[in-house]
């Protein structure tokens, strides 16, 4: 008898952790950014929660970007890791309730990921569980 409630209560515990930690789709969050009059490209993203927020960044070619970035609140890590080095975009910053201030001037069009490289043990990384996005430079 012992055995069978120990065996329920570990299966029931491997259940709630599987649903806790099942992932949800991403919803598209576009952000169009403008150039401000100083001639910078400023976005505000907020992280955490499996999520970014905008994920899908449009802005211009050959115009300074600054990323104000931080993370939700919770005890999880996380960061935002764009690695393009050829288009003028390489950079990982650990997010912070406090927000980071993230700057570089894209040099070339097209379609860039960024995502969050953290994982925990064994279940899916946090890029997998649907913490990442585009930043899509244009003309």
């Amino acid at each position: 008898m012992r055995y069978k409630r120990s065996l329920m209560v570990v299966m029931g515990i491997f259940l709630f952790g599987t649903l806790a930690f099942a992932a949800e789709p991403a919803q598209e969050k576009r952000y169009i950014a403008t150039v401000d009059p100083d001639g910078v490209q400023r976005v505000e993203m907020l992280g955490g929660g499996y999520y970014f927020d905008p994920n899908l960044i449009v802005v211009k070619v050959n115009v300074p970007v600054e990323l104000k970035v931080r993370k939700e609140g919770g005890f999880a890590p996380h960061d935002i890791v764009m690695k393009a080095p050829e288009a003028g975009m390489d950079f990982a910053q650990e997010l912070r309730s406090e927000p980071a201030r993230i700057r570089f001037t894209p040099t070339k069009t097209g379609r860039y990921e960024f995502e969050c490289t953290k994982k925990l043990l064994y279940f899916e990384s946090h890029k997998e569980r649907g913490m990442h996005g585009v930043l899509q430079v244009v003309e």
